[in-house]
């Protein structure tokens, strides 16, 4: 795998607002910051690794031609199936953007110098990265959908291409909503089609089973019975939801507890969730640094564990993997739950660095993905009020130590000693002091322009 680990730089800064002592519990937070960091890119790594091969395996079906006989194929039939080809293509660029984002704003939170702060920072790339995650599940499973429509054009000519084409169309309005919602980046569009995805997913294994049960029943009704066999060996190796989605990784693997189900027809319907040490470590950083959300772990693995862990309604994880991960808080409360549950309440969002002075902020490089709007908290009202002085802004702005008054005296006397404008991550140092001081979360969320 290619090596994409970002390094901190150790030699002494000049910002203007100098080094923040501590040590102890700033040592402590740089520590926690690095390793999140690391976890961060290793995801990146895991979701990259996975997009690649779907992105090739989509340009194999799009080179692949016809049959001779029949011009048979997704590339064939009057080209009535490249639109689901093309379909599949258009997600990539959304998938590498939001990782490559995700990769940018890692290398931003390295530079702050501030381990609160840096955490602040990785967090924002929570709703990207959780997007991805699940956007290359969806989008392997539609590939398996293009490989087995593929199949059945090429090896089973008595299925209706018009049911094949209303069969895909079908599909892809299931796919499609989620992929959008998923690609979108807003944190709560993500987050509900994250927990929507097991259900989701359960209802495209049973569109393929259909699709290929069809097939085979064409076959038979066609008089191929020698070949039905054999054909239902090679749909069974194509079937990506069971076969092609992103597989956890394989080293020092440790089988998690669930259990394994036969169906009434004797057919295999659910399966062990295999992880490695090195998978667990990792999500346990992402959950408990706010990164990645409880219930969207949860989906992860029932969509891993296969069909009948898709098909649960109770959404908590297996007790071998919450074993894995270590008996936490963040861990024991690893379930699906509601909208204030996973961390979407309707509290009022705060702009950290003040509305009023956007254009002083943009000259310092707080533009486009890291504008102000990105740099916004939820309080509660009543934390909100008093920060700002009180229930009457226009009162509260004579109050010297009303939050948007004290922040820009104090990056204004920081520049004024400096001699010179500060950097974007001198001014991120002193946000990240003073938000300690008010008792503000650092754990951004996108908030819009007033």
């Amino acid at each position: 795998m290619q090596e994409r680990r970002l390094h901190r730089r150790v030699e002494p800064r000049d910002d203007a607002t100098g080094a923040v002592s501590g040590g102890g519990a700033a040592d402590a937070a740089a520590a926690s910051a690095s390793q999140v960091r690391d976890s961060v890119l290793e995801a990146v790594d895991d979701v990259k690794g996975s997009t690649d091969n779907v992105a090739s395996a989509l340009s194999k079906l799009a080179g692949r031609p016809p049959t001779s006989l029949g011009n048979r194929g997704l590339t064939g039939v009057n080209g009535v199936f490249i639109r689901y080809l093309d379909f599949g293509s258009k997600q990539l660029p959304w998938l590498h953007s939001a990782l490559g984002r995700t990769t940018e704003l890692v290398a931003v939170a390295e530079e702050v110098g501030d381990g609160g702060m840096e955490l602040g920072i990785l967090r924002m790339t929570g709703p990207r990265l959780q997007g991805a995650m699940f956007g290359a599940m969806l989008l392997a499973a539609w590939l398996d959908f293009l490989t087995l429509a593929d199949v059945v054009l090429r090896e089973c000519p008595a299925y209706s291409v018009e049911k094949l084409v209303r069969d895909m169309h079908r599909v892809q309005g299931l796919i499609e909503p989620t992929l959008a919602a998923l690609a979108s980046g807003d944190p709560e569009q993500v987050e509900a089609a994250a927990l929507a995805m097991p259900e989701l997913m359960g209802q495209l294994s049973g569109e393929f089973s259909s699709i290929r049960d069809g097939a085979r029943t064409s076959m038979e009704n066609f008089g191929k019975t020698l070949a039905v066999m054999q054909f239902v060996d090679m749909l069974t190796m194509v079937s990506a939801l069971k076969m092609s989605l992103p597989r956890l990784p394989p080293a020092a693997p440790a089988t998690v507890g669930v259990s394994l189900v036969m169906t009434s027809g004797g057919v295999m319907a659910g399966s062990q969730v295999v992880v490695s040490a090195e998978w667990v470590e990792m999500i346990r950083r992402l959950v408990q640094a706010g990164v990645i959300s409880i219930p969207a772990v949860s989906a992860a693995v029932r969509i891993h564990g296969g069909q009948v862990m898709m098909a649960q309604t109770n959404g908590e994880l297996p007790k071998g993997l919450r074993d894995a991960l270590g008996d936490s808080p963040e861990v024991r409360g690893m379930k699906v739950t509601d909208r204030a549950g996973a961390g979407m309440s309707e509290a009022p969002k705060h702009h950290v660095l003040p509305d009023e002075h956007r254009a002083w902020f943009e000259k310092r490089g707080f533009t486009g993905e890291m504008s102000i709007d990105q740099f916004c908290v939820r309080l509660e009202q009543a934390h909100h009020q008093a920060i700002h002085g009180g229930g009457n802004w226009r009162l509260g702005r004579t109050w010297p130590k009303e939050w948007n008054q004290m922040i820009m005296s104090i990056l204004r006397d920081a520049e004024t000693a400096a001699g010179r404008m500060l950097t974007r991550d001198a001014i991120l140092k002193l946000i990240a002091r003073e938000m300690k001081r008010y008792n503000i979360p650092v754990n951004f969320t996108p908030g819009r322009r007033r």
